[in-house]
Parts: structure tokens; sequence; C-alpha cells
């Protein structure tokens, strides 16, 4: 998912003035930083939605001649995609909130969100359309995704529709017209009632699988036949003012870092507690899965490498080729479902053994990556550095 330019100075003070937390919730130390591992960190999260959608067992993807191959795959990565999007909404609302400008407008706030989003939405968008998706995607449905207006039925066809990841820019669109609320609103909380409301973010992040478990009708089943029906699934995975949740959620562990009111276990306790939530995603219901299980690694995890990047501390996200691959991470995740897609189209019939078939993935990856290096560069490099600031009129001279 796409987030602000990693800049970033605390809310409220010109030269930035916030703690990262240390151990002591009392400490303050003076700062302008910029964020490299959380920066980094994009790819990984990007690359986790591409293994989801490279091992899912349809036929309009699926490489691997065996079916017991297929589906042992698949049992590997069927929650990737939920902890990458997850991961992406989460780390959207915290580097935001930590890159907020003292003088910044709405306006100008939606502005460069803009331009920073849409033109490579368009693009990927308009890729999907010529290769693949104008065969069977209704009128309705090309324009519902056009404006981003995908998220709001509960109907999975629409939902994941022309280019499927892309349904999470929908969410993202709600994120950003909060934000500036959001934002004055957070601000007004008192560092100490801070856990509170992170605690109540976490617990509403929880019980939203349970809500829809509860309330929702059990069928019909998603596509796929786990164990949710279709307004299950969108209600509690892709209904904007619910995902808002975790953005609200990166915004309140900003806040706390920032303040000095946050317990730091550093990346490896983080990454470690991660794998373990993943792992768990196997043992709960399917949704809880998708949505709560690995939801406070995600948080520890972004929480302490912004941590380290503020004390100047060696992360293995912040060197130059991890930096590279985050600045196109955002072109990636648009771009690698239109290349897996169109390159089963380019491959026929044909069917490949486990390690040829892994060989393939990694060459579409390349592949992904390089498209994403040309989109970025083309097309949201330059119209980001074009039209993030309006133009300055020139004042005529006068005699």
């Amino acid at each position: 998912m796409a987030i602000d330019q990693l800049v970033v100075t605390s809310p409220g003070k010109e030269a930035a003035t916030a703690a990262p937390a240390t151990g002591a919730p009392e400490s303050r130390r003076s700062f302008t930083t910029r964020l490299p591992s959380l920066t980094g960190l994009r790819f990984p999260a990007a690359l986790l939605v591409f293994a989801y959608h490279a091992g899912l067992p349809i036929p309009s993807m699926r490489v691997l001649a065996d079916d017991a191959a297929e589906f042992d795959l698949y049992k590997v990565v069927g929650q990737m995609g939920g902890l990458g999007v997850s991961f992406f909404f989460v780390l959207s609302g915290f580097v935001l909130t930590w890159s907020a400008r003292k003088q910044d407008t709405a306006k100008a706030f939606w502005r460069r969100r803009f331009v920073k989003i849409y033109p490579n939405y368009l693009v990927a968008w308009g890729l999907a359309m010529a290769l693949f998706a104008s065969a069977y995607t209704p009128i309705r449905d090309a324009v519902a995704n056009l404006f981003m207006l995908q998220v709001w039925a509960p109907d999975f066809n629409l939902n994941f529709s022309v280019d499927p990841p892309s349904w999470s820019l929908g969410a993202e669109a709600v994120f950003y017209a909060s934000f500036p609320l959001l934002h004055r609103l957070f601000l007004r909380i008192r560092p100490q009632h801070l856990k509170y409301w992170i605690g109540g973010a976490v617990a509403g992040i929880i019980a939203t699988p349970a809500l829809a478990y509860a309330l929702l009708p059990s069928g019909p089943g998603i596509p796929g036949g786990e164990l949710s029906s279709v307004s299950q699934y969108w209600f509690s995975y892709v209904l904007p003012p619910v995902r808002l949740l975790d953005f609200a959620l990166g915004m309140l562990v900003a806040h706390a870092v920032m303040n000095g009111r946050w317990r730091n276990i550093g990346m490896i306790w983080s990454s470690v507690l991660l794998v373990a939530g993943y792992v768990l995603t196997y043992y709960v219901p399917y949704l809880y899965g998708q949505r709560a299980a690995c939801i406070i690694p995600i948080v520890l995890l972004i929480a302490a490498a912004a941590v380290a990047d503020a004390e100047n501390r060696f992360t293995i996200f912040r060197n130059r080729t991890m930096l590279w691959l985050g600045e196109i991470s955002f072109a990636f995740y648009l771009l690698h479902f239109v290349v897996l897609t169109y390159g089963r189209t380019l491959l026929g019939d044909r069917m490949f053994s486990a390690p040829v078939g892994a060989a393939v993935l990694v060459a579409e990856a390349g592949v992904a990556v390089l498209l994403s290096w040309a989109l970025y560069a083309l097309v949201e490099r330059p119209i980001t550095k074009r039209f993030s600031k309006p133009r300055k009129r020139s004042v005529p001279q006068i005699g």
C-alpha cells in the first residue's frame, strides 16, 4: 500500500521533539529522522500478497501439475494475503501520523495522496482490462473499480474484479479521507491514555470476526470452500469503515512511540511473534486468521522498526536494495496479479513439476519487479514530484 514520504517530524513541532521508547516511558529525545526500515519492510509485505495469489489453486493462476503439490502450496500461503494487507493498513496509519506536517491542510494532504495513488491505480486498471478482465467483467463492475467503489457491496466477484489486489485502495481512500479528522482527534489524547485507545482498537479488530460469524448469514460461502460466507467475509475483511480500525491502530501506535509511551521489544522478538501469529492462523476460524491473529505482532514489528531507525540502529531492511524495493512496492502490489494472470495465459495449457513451477513463479516475480520499476520511474515518481504541490502563480510586474 502506498504511504507518504518517510521524512518525518512529530506533530505540532517545527524541530521535531518526540520519544521513541527505549524502555523508560518517560524518556524524551529530539530528532528529525527518516524511517528507511519501514520503507524496506514494504516489499516483503507486498511479496506476501504475491505469494498468496501465486498459490491460489484456480485455473487462471496455478502452474503446478500435481494437485497435491498445488494444495500443499496453498496451505502454506493461504493466509499471507491477509497478513500483507493488514500490515499495509497499519503501516499507512503509522507513517502518515509520524510524517504529519504542522501547517498542513486537509486539501493539501488529499492532493498528495491522490497524485501518489491514483495514477498507478489507473495504469493497473487499464492493463488488467486490456489483457484479461474485459472478457468477463460487467461494465458496471469495471466502472466501480475505476472509481474505487468495488468495496461497498457484499459481492465477492465485484470486490475482487478487474485487478483484485486493488480492492484495498478502495479502503485506503476512506482512510485518507478520514485522516485529517482522526489526526486532530488523536492529538488531543493524553499520552498516558494512549494505551487504552490502542487496546480498544485491538479489541475491536479481534471482535470483528466474532460479530461477523454471530450476526451475518452463514451462506453462501466464498469461493474456495472457506468457512465463512460472502457477507461475513465482506464485513470482516473488506468493508472500509471496519478496516479503518487497522489504520487507526497504526496512528495511535505512532503517537505512543513519539510520546515515549511504547514498550519496545525489538525487531527480532517482534518477528518471532509474527511467525507464531501466522502459524496460529491455521488453528483459528478462517476470519480470525485473516483479520486478527497477526495484528499484535504487526504493530510490534512496525513500532520496533521505527524505534530502530530513530535510534540509528542497524536493521536488514535499510540497505540500498531494500530501500529501492520498498520504493517500487506500491507499483509491485498493483501489477503482480496482472503478471500472474497474463503469464498463465501466455503459458497456455502447460503445467509444471514443483521445481519448474517454483522457477516460473520466481521469474514472474522478477518480471513484476521490472514492470513495477518502470511504473514507479515513469509514472509514480514524476507525477508525484510535479503535482504534489500546486503551481505557484506568478505575480505580474508593474511598471
